[in-house]
């Protein structure tokens, strides 16, 4: 229930620091493949102030590898345990597999993030079993075949849709509206124009009355746009932040974890006086 009680008690949406625990994310690849430099790099989001941390072991860049479920789990639990015998921070593992969706949450994590929205065998099953906050993300085809050539009729709309089909599934099974966000998946076979198509429009993803996840950081979307590379796209990817913030999202994933507060704190400033002249 700790992201349920965040959601409630913050003004703005929380941050959610990214700890990607793998040789190959497209961003900061290798840079924490180690307990000891993960929690080096937790330790440091913790002292900023970010809400949540988001573990993963398995890169969903375009075209990344797959990894098996004993190296992804062999990457992830240790980092999450040592997360949790340090620090009192929600906690978030980035996984589509059932299995290591279980082993961490007899580690009690807060949030299973997975990128097929739990559709793999037994998923909705075991996240029913339990409190743990869930969210569900949009991708077109797999990360080996997403970028490939997407295309939709009605990009906003089937994302929506989808999404709609994912959250009925999982209230059937037991799971309330008020355990899940949805991620419209920036990037998970969308073309440039779908993406910012999805950022301009994020507020209609309100319609499915969940809260919004919304991810962007440092991605090509925000590359193509400013020609920069992935390290240096911290102000593209605060701009980002800033918009879907005032589109409605609720949960901002990010690489930049100061940067990112910093701009929400002064977007909050911003929109509590309006609140105030009311």
């Amino acid at each position: 229930m700790k992201i349920q009680k965040l959601l409630a008690q913050k003004q703005g949406p929380l941050v959610m620091g990214i700890v990607n625990v793998t040789p190959d994310s497209f961003s900061d690849g290798g840079r924490y493949n180690s307990v000891e430099s993960a929690i080096e790099q937790v330790a440091h989001m913790v002292e900023l102030g970010v809400d949540i941390v988001d573990v993963g072991g398995e890169s969903t860049r375009p075209g990344a590898a797959k990894v098996g479920l004993n190296e992804e789990a062999e990457r992830v639990l240790p980092v999450v345990q040592a997360i949790k015998n340090r620090f009192d921070v929600a906690i978030s593992v980035d996984t589509y597999k059932p299995e290591l969706m279980a082993e961490a949450l007899k580690l009690h994590v807060d949030m299973v993030n997975d990128v097929k929205a739990l559709t793999m065998p037994n998923a909705v099953e075991i996240l029913a079993d339990t409190d743990a906050y869930i969210c569900l993300m949009h991708m077109q085809g797999t990360p080996q075949t997403m970028q490939s050539d997407p295309k939709y009729t009605d990009a906003i709309n089937e994302i929506i849709n989808y999404l709609d089909q994912r959250l009925t599934v999982c209230n059937q099974a037991g799971i309330n509206n008020d355990r899940i966000c949805i991620d419209p998946g920036f990037g998970f076979g969308k073309t440039l124009e779908h993406n910012y198509q999805i950022l301009n429009q994020l507020d209609k993803f309100n319609q499915l009355n969940v809260n919004v996840l919304a991810g962007l950081s440092r991605k090509t979307m925000i590359g193509a746009v400013t020609g920069k590379e992935p390290e240096q796209r911290v102000y593209g990817s605060v701009a980002g932040a800033v918009i879907a913030a005032m589109k409605g999202a609720k949960i901002i994933r990010v690489h930049d974890v100061d940067a990112t507060i910093d701009a929400l704190k002064v977007l909050n400033a911003t929109i509590s006086t309006e609140t105030e002249n009311k």
